[in-house]
């Protein structure tokens, strides 16, 4: 039996989304005529209670170009060093705005408003970067799907407004966050600045993410989008499917969760395992114990068939998804308890 719990990101689309797809009404987005994307764009930007979004081809690019509207060359953004805009984009906050980032260890990649305050450089020193932007992460990645407290996060935005920095919230798993905190994704959209969102990460679209903000902003990101060559054609194929997923495949991220949880119970009885870290959603990440090996560990799971990945420094990474049937889940659970070292 082959599973894949490499990332949330390789499901395939469902039988209704592909539907959708075909049946979707499109036409040319660059020229902002492709009625799928612009309605998209219309229910996210509602969802949150923004003005605006703008739909692009990869989350990685929203960020990049929300960093590009906020920063000028020579800034510096403050984020935590978990963060993926600083771990897992290429370099882009370098190559794409030359701004550099001063980083935090927060408490699984979430930072608090005292630490975001103890990074901001004076402004009239001009010897340091200026401080312009705090970029956080909800769901956290390499801190295994941990989400923040709302009144964290209105603590950050405080100390932001006292300091004229602009806030950035990377939620491509912002789905998981609002269910399993049943927080509003109206109160994110009050918080922030601009906020990205991924509908390949637990939803299960094939492509696409999009950055919301104020109208203003997304005529900004617009252009940035066409300088990192992010236009599109008939992208409403994308949009409708990416529709579809809010509509019917948000509530199911609860699935999603709870076997990731049940992974968790199972993993810290184990012999060979050192450390789980709290699962909150539906990444789990564990470290082995000082006997097992890594590669030997790894090797064995593949010949079940059964993928995963490390993150580096003895962290490895499953994340559940809804391509991961429960049969996949029982036999994976199954195997791990077989297992000897």
């Amino acid at each position: 039996m082959k599973v894949n719990l490499i990332s949330d990101t390789v499901t395939l689309p469902s039988s209704g989304m592909l539907d959708a797809m075909q049946n979707a009404k499109v036409g040319d987005d660059v020229f902002k005529e492709d009625p799928a994307v612009n309605a998209l764009e219309d229910k996210v930007a509602q969802l949150f209670g923004k003005e605006a979004a703008l739909f692009f081809p990869s989350g990685t690019m929203a960020n990049q170009t929300a960093i590009k509207i906020h920063t000028q060359p020579g800034e510096q953004l403050i984020c935590d060093h978990y963060a993926h805009v600083f771990n897992y984009e290429g370099g882009g906050v370098s190559f794409n705005s030359g701004v550099s980032c001063a980083l935090i260890e927060g408490e699984r990649g979430r930072i608090t408003a005292a630490q975001v305050a103890s990074k901001i450089n004076p402004p009239d020193f001009y010897h340091s970067p200026l401080s312009t932007l705090v970029c956080l992460e909800n769901t956290t990645n390499k801190g295994g799907g941990a989400f923040y407290d709302l009144k964290g996060i209105e603590a950050i935005r405080t100390v932001c407004d006292e300091n004229q920095l602009g806030l950035h919230l990377d939620g491509a798993r912002i789905w998981n966050a609002l269910v399993a905190s049943g927080q509003d994704a109206k109160s994110y959209g009050s918080l922030f600045d601009t906020i990205s969102v991924c509908f390949s990460k637990g939803l299960g679209a094939p492509v696409g993410s999009a950055l919301i903000g104020s109208k203003a902003a997304m005529e900004k990101a617009l252009r940035v989008r066409k300088v990192f060559g992010g236009g599109m054609r008939q992208a409403g194929f994308l949009a409708a499917a990416a529709s579809f997923a809010i509509d019917h495949q948000w509530e199911s991220l609860s699935e999603d969760h709870r076997k990731a949880k049940e992974l968790k119970s199972v993993l810290e009885q184990l012999p060979y395992i050192k450390k789980v870290e709290a699962v909150d959603t539906n990444i789990v990440i564990f470290n082995l114990s000082d006997t097992a090996k890594e590669a030997d560990f790894m090797n064995k799971l593949q010949e079940q068939e059964i993928r995963f990945i490390s993150m580096g420094q003895g962290k490895l990474r499953m994340v559940t998804h809804r391509d991961y049937t429960q049969t996949q889940h029982q036999y994976v659970l199954d195997i791990l308890q077989k297992l000897n070292f």
